[in-house]
């Protein structure tokens, strides 16, 4: 019998300054097929993650279910908000400011804590000007919107939308373990920074879950199909709302044939419709930053043939390592192999 050793994570990204090694990113990647199977490895794709802001899209599915964007005359641009993780620009805040108009709901209402923006530009507006911190600034208010809106269309109480035992969250939580494949049971619950249950479950029941986002077809229930396309369409028809300009999810969803979101902590799900093939990652020191060279390099690793894509990624996390005088003085690298099953 061979004897199979589990590697449980793996160098993913390099640091050198000066040609000496000063920093090492380790995570996991995972990579499954349209049946579901596990394609390509690094580390132990059995890793229970955190999905974090990774849910949203999944979150946002018992809000298409009910058509709550038709019911309340929302454009694709806000109802993307629904499963964003917004910056804070002006054109968020914008559509934000509209929910709000259209569905009579009272910024009061949010559980999301005041804050600033997350980008620094609007932020510094908003200092500079004297602005005091918005429930709307914070980057889940959209999903926070989304929900309250539902439980108003459905009857359903608003004063406890983001507590786990809500019917809103516990439809949630059985369409993404449905999606996912995994026992509904068994899906381990915490709570998320903006106060919304967050989920855990093994990195590569999260790849099949996106796998679901970027091929629909691949869903009995007719319902949550329609709703998952529904989603996705909101997605990336407003690829800039779903995070903003120069930032790794919008640039991807630029894309017409990648569905993606990150969430805190370094987990990210990306899916490939034509290729019917979907990725996620766990990076284990919490890195966002080194998201776009690791995605650049799984894509370069099974051919992806949308170089714009990739030189996109390539623009957000520049090789190079330069210090505050913008003198190049080190590079970073991508070291990991995917193991194809």
């Amino acid at each position: 019998m061979e004897l199979v050793i589990l590697i449980r994570d793996v160098p993913l990204v390099e640091e050198y300054r000066g040609g000496i090694l000063e920093n090492v990113h380790n995570g996991i990647v995972c990579g499954v097929n349209e049946k579901g199977e596990v394609a390509y490895r690094a580390g132990d794709v059995n890793h229970i993650t955190l999905l974090r802001s990774a849910a949203k899209p999944f979150q946002a599915i018992p809000i298409a279910k009910r058509k709550i964007d038709e019911k309340f005359g929302l454009n694709n641009g806000e109802a993307a908000l629904f499963a964003a993780s917004h910056r804070g620009e002006v054109y968020h805040i914008e559509r934000l400011e509209s929910i709000l108009q259209k569905t009579g709901i009272q910024e009061n209402e949010l559980l999301t804590c005041p804050t600033y923006p997350l980008n620094e530009e609007p932020k510094f507006a908003c200092l500079s000007q004297g602005k005091e911190k918005r429930r709307l600034f914070h980057n889940c208010a959209g999903k926070h919107l989304g929900y309250l809106a539902l439980s108003k269309d459905q009857g359903y109480s608003t004063h406890d939308y983001y507590k786990a035992e809500h019917p809103a969250q516990q439809e949630a939580l059985e369409v993404f373990a449905s999606l996912a494949d995994y026992p509904k049971a068994q899906v381990q619950l915490s709570v998320d920074g903006c106060g919304f249950p967050v989920f855990a479950l093994p990195l590569k029941n999260l790849a099949i879950a996106y796998l679901k986002l970027a091929c629909p077809d691949l869903i009995e229930d007719q319902k949550t199909r329609e709703a998952v396309e529904r989603v996705t369409g909101w997605m990336t028809s407003s690829p800039e709302i779903i995070a903003s300009h120069n930032f790794i999810c919008t640039a991807l969803l630029m894309d017409e044939n990648i569905i993606a979101k990150g969430g805190a902590m370094g987990v990210y799900g990306f899916a490939l419709k034509k290729e019917r093939l979907s990725f996620s990652l766990k990076v284990l020191n919490g890195s966002e930053l080194v998201w776009p060279l690791i995605i650049a390099s799984i894509l370069e690793q099974i051919q992806y043939d949308n170089p714009e894509t990739i030189d996109r990624l390539h623009a957000l996390a520049p090789k190079a390592i330069k210090n505050d005088n913008q003198l190049v003085v080190g590079e970073k690298r991508s070291v990991f192999v995917l193991n194809k099953c």
